[in-house]
């Protein structure tokens, strides 16, 4: 837990001499990441708590930490007493932005740093505030929290470009600028700006090592009928990168954006025109940029490079196939080695067995890191559903307790996110029968056929119905985005009971997780996680003349017996199981047959049923 008084006092000091009452910190950065560098790691440094979502909130006299429930329990160990949690989504606990509103009451000022606020959110915050009676949202150009960090704030890195092979990318990026200007005509628009770095990476076929665990350098981009610029850290260019992109790009410095958006605006203006020509702007772009580009000239739109991005080509999906069978190899060789640790009297602590798991990752072909950080928990930990062990507080596994381990990792041809639950002594009745039923839920949304046009909103009940039936949830979404050798999280497309997911039907192409899973704070937690590419299904009927989708199962590791009560699957749930099974043995086998241990264990978890 950090002390967090002198840094509150120091960041209140300077908001009463820029007249700001209310003091918000976000926890993106500029091109609103979710996975952030340490350097934006601003809400983490002055509130202490260290998850990946969530709002910093401060007044003269209070601080407000709004999180979801994923962090709850997690934001309760890591937040001292300056610090009052909100817990979103809980009855009668207020919106972060409802919080600010009523803090600024009386015509107090609300200050933000505005290249880490979307412009979309910005409006909807002013309006908000100003009902409530305050005064005015502030854009400011400088971050106070930045100020009270000062030298000890780590430097922005500024890590080698890498170039993605065609045959990992399987189109080249001269191609998906050409169909981007094609939806710009479309749209009658002078041009795009993109700031979402898995965009731009995809965009280009390039990628880079600037954020932890997600494949991306820090830049900008704007495409328009004519031009396409990329903004870039003059340290990171080479002439690797400018042979890759060659006379089709042009490099400008990362720090110049705003200045060349404004001038961009300016050359731009038609005169003559009834109405000025705008520019898409996605719902991700920051307030800082917004201004930059003149908010009148600005249609907010869904990025098309999201869109685009989300719909894997086949090259892709290959990827994801093949990238699945080996991380699921590491995966069944790390289980069945921690197996026979514990069982023979070992003492491993959580931190042991990420490292172990990580080990058995980079023997594989195409690795090129993880996905995100290990969560590898046991006991009541496995009930922090983003928990991350460290060094002195990991606990030493329980092989009488559940344990819990969510990883995946960064390959060049895909990116893996899987999550397995097991027990490696006798289970208690209600932890078989919890992951049985997050079992069932797991094996429906897998076995789910849908017409097109449907969304993952529609679809999140269908993990959720078991647990239902016992007056059991979760907090968190059943399916999120995955890239392609990219964020292991992206959009626009999931599952859950997110609003923004019923805007958004599944595509054929997208790739998303199948993650339901269950919870006791302080006892145990339960999750089972596969990737699923939505792929076409012959049925036979074809009502209303649509196509019918369902989902392929590219993970290729085995569910826990042990947890596994057979007397509650129907009939059918054991077929779906025993022959998902069947497949994972064949496909992963012939790379165990160095490992006689691995080997031995899969053929005892995939013993049909």
């Amino acid at each position: 837990m950090v002390n967090t008084t002198e840094r509150l006092a120091a960041l209140r000091a300077l908001m009463k001499e820029n007249g700001i009452d209310v003091y918000i910190v976000p926890s993106e950065d500029a091109h609103q990441s979710e996975y952030t560098s340490p350097c934006d790691g601003r809400r983490e440094y002055i509130s202490g708590f260290t998850g990946s979502a969530g709002w910093a909130l401060i007044t003269h006299d209070k601080a407000a930490l709004s999180t979801d429930g994923r962090y709850f329990n997690q934001a309760e160990q890591q937040l001292d007493e300056n610090w009052t949690l909100l817990k979103q989504g809980m009855a009668d606990v207020p919106t972060w932005s409802e919080w600010v509103a009523a803090e600024a009451t009386g015509g107090k000022n609300v200050g933000v740093d505005a290249s880490l606020l979307t412009y979309a959110f910005s409006k909807s915050l002013k309006t908000k505030i100003q009902k409530k009676g305050g005064g005015d949202l502030v854009g400011m150009t400088e971050n106070l929290v930045d100020k009270v960090w000062g030298s000890e704030r780590p430097a922005r890195p500024a890590e080698p470009v890498i170039i993605l092979d065609k045959k990992f990318a399987g189109k080249d990026f001269v191609e998906k600028i050409e169909d981007l200007r094609k939806e710009l005509a479309k749209q009658k628009s002078h041009g795009l700006v993109l700031t979402g770095l898995d965009e731009i990476m995809w965009l280009f076929n390039i990628r880079g090592s600037d954020i932890p665990f997600n494949p991306v350098f820090f830049c900008y981009a704007t495409v328009t009928p004519t031009a396409t610029t990329l903004f870039i850290n003059p340290q990171q260019r080479s002439s690797e990168l400018e042979a890759h992109l060659g006379e089709h790009v042009q490099l400008v410095a990362y720090d110049n954006v705003l200045t060349t958006l404004t001038a961009l605006s300016e050359k731009t203006v038609d005169e003559n025109a009834a109405e000025p020509q705008k520019f898409l702007f996605p719902a991700n772009a920051s307030w800082a940029l917004a201004q930059a580009l003149g908010e009148g000239r600005l249609e907010e739109v869904r990025s098309p490079v999201t869109v685009a991005k989300a719909i894997k080509n086949e090259t892709e999906l290959e990827g994801m196939r093949q990238c699945h069978i080996r991380d699921g190899v590491a995966l069944i060789e790390y289980f069945a080695w921690l197996e026979e640790q514990l069982q023979s009297g070992v003492e491993l602590d959580e931190v042991d067995a990420a490292d172990k798991l990580e080990e058995y990752r980079k023997t594989k072909e195409n690795f090129v890191g993880l996905s995100f950080g290990t969560i590898s928990s046991t006991g009541a930990n496995a009930a922090v559903i983003h928990y991350h062990p460290e060094r002195p507080t990991a606990a030493k596994i329980d092989p009488n307790a559940i344990y819990l381990c969510d990883s995946g990792a960064q390959f060049y041809d895909g990116t893996t996110d899987t999550t397995r639950t097991l027990h490696f002594g006798t289970p208690t009745p209600m932890e078989i029968k919890a992951y049985t039923l997050v079992l069932k839920g797991n094996i429906a949304l897998g076995q789910a056929v849908f017409p097109k046009g449907i969304s993952g909103y529609q679809l999140d009940p269908l993990a959720r119905q078991f647990l239902w039936s016992e007056g059991l949830d979760y907090r968190h979404g059943t399916g999120h985005g995955v890239g392609s050798f990219l964020n292991v999280h992206e959009g626009p497309q999931g599952i859950g009971t997110r609003i923004q997911y019923s805007e958004v039907p599944l595509e054929l192409g997208n790739v998303i997780s199948n993650e339901p899973g269950y919870y006791e704070d302080g006892k145990f937690g339960i999750r089972i996680e596969n990737i699923i590419l939505v792929v076409p299904i012959k049925t036979n009927h074809q009502f209303g003349e649509k196509p019918y989708w369902g989902f392929e199962t590219v993970t290729m590791v085995p569910m826990c017996r042990s947890l596994t009560d057979v007397s509650l699957l129907t009939e059918d749930e054991k077929k779906y199981l025993n022959e998902y099974h069947k497949e994972v043995f064949e496909k992963t086998s012939p790379l165990l047959s160095g490992d006689q241990r691995a080997l031995k264990w899969l053929q005892r978890e995939t013993a049909p049923y």
